[in-house]
């Protein structure tokens, strides 16, 4: 009994300890190595929009005065491949060394996922193991393509296969889709629609190709509310049974893909959207993200504030209001280690 109340005391201290600190799970950190690389291939407007400034002083600033206690690091988009996977590998191992650095320097304060050389998959399989049992990433981030390479490609599955054995998280982020009308984005950058629709048709990539029910140690995080798959699902599973009698699909495991997708909420959260997302997921699969520094570090914290206030006032999600801010991603990445 003794050891029974010293372990519930302790983790209640650790919850209280943590109590009202968000942790965000989407930001990026910029260096200037990275946006330097990308100019030199004439990719800087590679996404339809510059990438911002970003340095650790400033970033540690908004989180303050946010109230954000920890925050998850990611590279930005896009992916840094231009044909050369030796060239592609050295600037992903400098952007996972020195997000490695910025977790031991600030101990606490930074968790980051560690980016791969992909198109390559063998590269990626190496810079992976690399970064998960040397370096101690906390988790990868894939992009949705990397040169018209989608998740869910069976190409992909040693990696997938090696990512399952280290029961990794894998946070999704969308890239410029490969093709693209590049016509139709001159006037509606990446940021507006496109972001939302590739997040949506690489996530039901990996659904038709069961990728989340056979490496079920993986959990996955979707960016950006879920973009539109609390549209997209209900109308997959309604259509599948039609597709799959004619023989144009194969057979899906609906539960199994479903419970390891978790989602962040960066990009434009309301409760009218969390309540969307609630029609495809538990509400202990929400996370917050800011997507610092793409917006105005004040712009960020005002949203915020009105997310905490508009949690509050909603009877149906106040009481997942710690889960959403904190507790949810805290499990996750198993801060408690």
């Amino acid at each position: 009994m003794k050891h029974l109340l010293i372990s519930i005391v302790g983790m209640l201290s650790i919850y209280t300890s943590n109590a009202q600190q968000v942790i965000d799970v989407h930001c990026h950190n910029i260096f200037p190595e990275f946006t330097e690389f990308l100019e030199r291939h004439g990719a800087a407007m590679k996404e339809t929009f510059p990438l911002p400034q970003w340095d650790i002083d400033t970033h540690l600033e908004f989180m303050e005065n946010a109230g954000i206690g920890k925050a998850i690091l990611s590279m930005s988009a896009p992916q840094p491949y231009y044909g050369n996977t030796d060239e592609c590998t050295r600037i992903v191992r400098f952007y996972n060394e020195a997000s490695a650095r910025l977790k031991s320097d600030y101990p606490g304060k930074f968790l980051f996922c560690a980016s791969l050389p992909l198109p390559d998959v063998e590269t990626a399989i190496k810079e992976a193991v690399y970064a998960l049992d040397t370096l101690g990433a906390d988790g990868i981030k894939l992009a949705t393509n990397s040169r018209g390479q989608y998740l869910g490609d069976p190409a992909l599955d040693t990696l997938m296969s090696v990512l399952n054995e280290r029961h990794a998280v894998v946070i999704l982020h969308p890239h410029k889709p490969v093709p693209v009308n590049d016509t139709l984005i001159a006037a509606t950058p990446l940021a507006i629609y496109e972001y939302p629709a590739e997040t949506t048709r690489t996530v039901v990539n990996i659904i038709v190709h069961n990728v989340p029910a056979r490496y079920p140690n993986i959990r996955f995080v979707i960016p950006h509310c879920g973009s539109f798959l609390p549209l997209a699902l209900p109308r997959m599973k309604m259509v599948h049974p039609a597709m799959l009698a004619k023989g144009l699909m194969n057979s899906i495991d609906w539960e199994a893909n479903l419970k390891n997708l978790y989602y962040d909420l960066a990009g434009g959260v309301t409760p009218e959207v969390i309540k969307m997302l609630l029609a495809i997921t538990t509400p202990d699969h929400l996370m917050y993200g800011s997507d610092y520094p793409y917006q105005p570090a004040a712009v960020l914290t005002e949203n915020l504030n009105k997310l905490r206030s508009a949690l509050k006032s909603d009877d149906m999600l106040a009481p997942h209001i710690d889960g959403i801010l904190w507790s949810n991603a805290y499990k996750l990445f198993n801060m408690n280690k």
